[in-house]
């Protein structure tokens, strides 16, 4: 059995991968229909989001979290987006208290907070998350207690 840090550091470096795989997904989609069959920019930033979030969630469930119990594809599935909601808001926030709040209007001032801080609190946020609520440990053995040996 791996030791605690050693799974803990393969979980983080294969959530890392599936991240930086489906940001890519994400970004290659959203150009392809924005140029193509969707003109409409947050059509088309919605269905990139909505692949790239259900490939996440395949991808963390079959490798990053496949050593864990499953507890059905609607209760996991709906949780994850759930937790991504959630992660999404993270980001969102920080990037309307830094231009609304701060009256940091700048490009570098966007990027800066939606897509470094907000990144970086929203993936943090989305590691815990879905590895405290959306991909459970499988539940500690039972130890079973001798007849006759229970504590006094």
């Amino acid at each position: 059995m791996r030791s605690v840090p050693r799974r803990l550091a393969a979980e983080l470096g294969a959530f890392g991968v599936v991240g930086a795989v489906n940001t890519v997904l994400d970004i290659v989609l959203f150009n392809l229909l924005l140029f193509g069959p969707l003109p409409w920019a947050w059509a088309a930033k919605a269905c990139s989001t909505t692949v790239s979030a259900v490939s996440s969630y395949l991808m963390n469930r079959h490798w990053t979290w496949r050593h864990r119990s499953r507890r059905g594809l609607r209760r996991e599935l709906s949780l994850f987006l759930v937790m991504s909601a959630v992660a999404l808001g993270i980001s969102e926030a920080c990037l309307l208290v830094s231009h609304d709040l701060l009256g940091w209007r700048s490009p570098a001032a966007d990027n800066i907070s939606a897509n470094v801080v907000g990144l970086a609190a929203a993936t943090a946020f989305r590691f815990w998350s879905f590895r405290t609520f959306v991909f459970r440990a499988h539940p500690a053995p039972a130890v079973p207690v001798a007849v006759g040996t229970a504590d006094r």
